[in-house]
């Protein structure tokens, strides 16, 4: 059973960057597309980023490109989503997901599995 744990959340003051990670267990994390997506209360869960299986292929939500690097490291079974110049907006609980196959994948619906997400707060 393919699992995905996030951790790195946490309380940041805006202007600061903070890096989330997920690391996937019960498969082989080169065999999976990757996405982040994000969830703030009274608002849908919105696309954050999402990358191919080698990296090669990467994609951004309009709100978050220029500020937000997905990366992974197929090694070490993580994924890992460095984000700089974090603002109130950003605040969310940050969710990691996993599709069977290689390319990028934006929509939520394309994924399989997901984590128990990882809380990010942005103080003003």
């Amino acid at each position: 059973q393919v699992q995905l744990v996030e951790s790195g959340g946490g309380l940041v003051q805006a202007g600061g960057s903070l890096r989330v990670s997920c690391v996937i267990s019960g498969g082989i994390l080169s065999n999976y597309a990757m996405g982040w997506f994000r969830h703030a209360p009274g608002k849908e869960r919105e696309f954050v980023a999402a990358i191919s299986w080698n990296g090669g292929g990467t994609d951004y939500g309009d709100s978050v490109k220029g500020r937000f690097t997905i990366s992974r490291d197929n090694a070490k079974n993580t994924v890992y989503l460095q984000m700089n110049s974090l603002k109130p907006d950003d605040t969310a609980a940050y969710y990691c997901a996993a599709r069977l196959g290689s390319g990028v994948v934006v929509r939520r619906n394309e994924y399989r599995y997901w984590g128990q997400g990882t809380q990010v707060t942005v103080s003003s």
